[in-house]
């Protein structure tokens, strides 16, 4: 038989996992990491129909890329794996066309969370 303390513990773990503040963190990263991809530039070489202003068309558009199995046509599409091409596209092929331009871990960290809530 279940203790009401034993009870209270299993309540409190599901409302952990269920917890709106780990949702706003993320919601957070990704609304940083959507000025992040803004100011690096990325919009020069790459589009995204919600955002605003001139967009590229040398890259692949970005919109759904949450959806690809594949980012840089060789890597399985993880957040980890999307923010190591982002932050270093030349380590990891070298001579594609995807220019380093010195995106730091933390906001290519932030990049990828947004990219990654793109629908």
């Amino acid at each position: 038989m279940l203790s009401w303390v034993g009870l209270a513990v299993i309540v409190g773990v599901v409302a952990a996992a269920c917890d709106p503040e780990e949702e706003t963190g993320d919601a957070a990263l990704a609304e940083r990491g959507e000025e992040a991809l803004i100011e690096y530039g990325c919009l020069s070489c790459h589009a995204i129909d919600d955002l605003p202003g001139p967009q590229g068309g040398v890259g692949p558009p970005l919109d759904g890329i949450a959806e690809r199995r594949v980012i840089a046509g060789e890597l399985p599409n993880t957040r980890e794996n999307l923010a190591a091409w982002i932050a270093n596209p030349q380590e990891i092929d070298p001579g594609n066309v995807m220019p380093d331009v010195g995106v730091s871990d933390d906001d290519a960290e932030a990049i990828a969370e947004y990219l990654q809530s793109l629908d």
